[in-house]
């Protein structure tokens, strides 16, 4: 089994919501993905998806990108991002998204050599403009990776992360985040939510015991990145 992952698909089959507005890279978008996906992925990969799949504001308005989602080749992991506003309970996303994907929600999900762990995220304390808001969802988000990383323990394999926010700001700043992630033994976490000029900003390559790899679809060209070496690095 291959392991590859791309986020921030944003896909937009039943709303209006053209992405080329952020760029040219984005016109058509979806059909970059299929096409590179199909060229790359097989029915024995493994695909992690972290965050922003759809635009849709609503469960039925998600069906077409979630049925896009669910024919291409391969196992999906699927993981909530900000903009996912459609997203429900885990079973209801999983009865929405079908037999090909698994949902990581305050779970972990068991793989024969190793276990996929990891949360949505949020923005981390040090940031710009940090509010109490946002230290109230932080916080619930950190329970979160919490209560992965505990099942995820209980395998005593390998564990690989996936979020949707950049787990700390910069390699010198460790947050909460990384300071679990270290605490549990994570071979790699891979994240997306950074776009264009945002991609200066990433976290990269391996920080004290963790190798970190920013995915986002348009920082990989929409093409999904093989990350199997990560989990022997």
């Amino acid at each position: 089994m291959r392991i590859f992952a791309i986020a921030d698909l944003h896909l937009a089959f039943d709303v209006e919501k053209p992405m080329h507005i952020f760029g040219d890279e984005w016109l058509h978008h979806a059909d970059k993905i299929q096409s590179s996906w199909e060229k790359t992925i097989t029915q024995d990969d493994l695909i992690l998806l972290p965050g922003d799949l759809s635009w849709a504001m609503k469960d039925k308005e998600a069906n077409k990108d979630l049925s896009f989602i669910a024919k291409l080749p391969g196992t999906k992991i699927l993981l909530r991002g900000n903009h996912d506003y459609w997203w429900g309970t885990r079973s209801k996303v999983e009865k929405m998204a079908g037999k090909t994907c698994y949902v990581l929600q305050n779970n972990a999900i068991e793989m024969p050599d190793f276990v996929i762990v990891g949360t949505r995220g949020w923005t981390v304390p040090g940031t710009p403009s940090f509010t109490e808001e946002d230290n109230a969802i932080f916080s619930r988000e950190i329970e979160r990776l919490r209560l992965s990383l505990q099942e995820g323990a209980k395998y005593q394999k390998k564990m690989l992360a996936m979020m949707h926010f950049p787990p700390a700001l910069s390699t010198d700043q460790p947050s909460a985040f990384t300071d679990l992630l270290e605490e549990y033994g994570v071979s790699a976490c891979v994240y997306g939510h950074l776009h264009g000029r945002s991609h200066q900003y990433r976290l990269e390559g391996t920080i004290r015991t963790i190798k970190y790899q920013l995915v986002s679809a348009d920082f990989l060209s929409f093409v999904p990145l093989e990350i199997t070496s990560f989990l022997h690095e």
